[in-house]
């Protein structure tokens, strides 16, 4: 039976993913005390023109004030993609109707925001914007992993004139793109050790995988080995292109 702080992040968090043509989809949320509300947020839906919009994030602090701000968050951030679908817009946008909502006891939030287009070649445009999260990382179809980086995004919501930045990215087939909160990666080892970017890097690059489900079940493993070293809740949203079948006869390609 559900506690009521989980029945209220099932209301905070899309209850499916939907499907995108030529893309598999997975994501995850991972609470550390189920009896408490976190500020973790992801989603992922449709624009015009055969694209889709994709979010992931995190408000400060708990509890009620949290889910409040989470939803606020939320919804902002898709009606400014359907109005105007530019990623670093969408986030000024979201930074606009914090500061007017809370003036007088200032709240904020970390985000990443993109936007995918589809290629004929069967790959992914991908148009990433940042402000104050961790980078996305591309998992490509060799195994290599790569940081997106998105260099001075700051926070959203609580600076006087705050600067988000935007990267672009492609995926191809067997490639796909990872987002996560800061909880994975200030996870520490049994040593006291944090994880950190190197850490979940390494950790990416020795565990090949297949698919989205694949990916996250992957990083599901990482974080239960890391058992009591998880301080934080950690949402994690993974985005991969099939690969390409193989001729007949032919051993797939790594």
């Amino acid at each position: 039976m559900r506690t009521g702080a989980e029945r209220l992040v099932r209301t905070l968090l899309p209850p499916a993913l939907p499907k995108v043509p030529g893309l598999d989809t997975a994501a995850a949320y991972h609470p550390v005390f189920p009896d408490e509300v976190g500020g973790d947020f992801y989603d992922l839906f449709p624009l015009d023109g055969g694209r889709w919009a994709f979010f992931l994030g995190d408000v400060c602090g708990k509890g009620a004030e949290a889910a409040a701000l989470t939803s606020l968050t939320r919804y902002t951030l898709r009606a400014a993609a359907i109005y105007e679908p530019d990623p670093c817009a969408a986030l000024g946008n979201l930074d606009a109707v914090l500061k007017g909502e809370y003036q007088s006891d200032p709240r904020f939030c970390t985000a990443l925001f993109g936007v995918l287009a589809p290629e004929p070649d069967g790959s992914f445009a991908v148009t990433l914007a940042g402000g104050g999260h961790p980078p996305a990382l591309v998992v490509r179809a060799d195994g290599t992993v790569e940081s997106v980086e998105t260099p001075g995004g700051q926070l959203i919501g609580i600076l006087p004139e705050p600067r988000f930045a935007q990267a672009d990215v492609r995926l191809a087939p067997g490639d796909a793109l990872l987002l996560y909160t800061d909880g994975l990666t200030e996870a520490r080892a049994p040593d006291g050790a944090m994880l950190g970017d190197e850490g979940l890097t390494a950790h990416l690059t020795s565990s090949p995988f297949e698919g989205a489900d694949n990916l996250l079940a992957n990083v599901h493993k990482l974080l239960t080995e890391l058992g009591a070293g998880v301080s934080d809740d950690t949402a994690l949203l993974a985005l991969s292109v099939p690969r390409r079948p193989e001729p007949s006869g032919q051993e797939p390609s790594r």
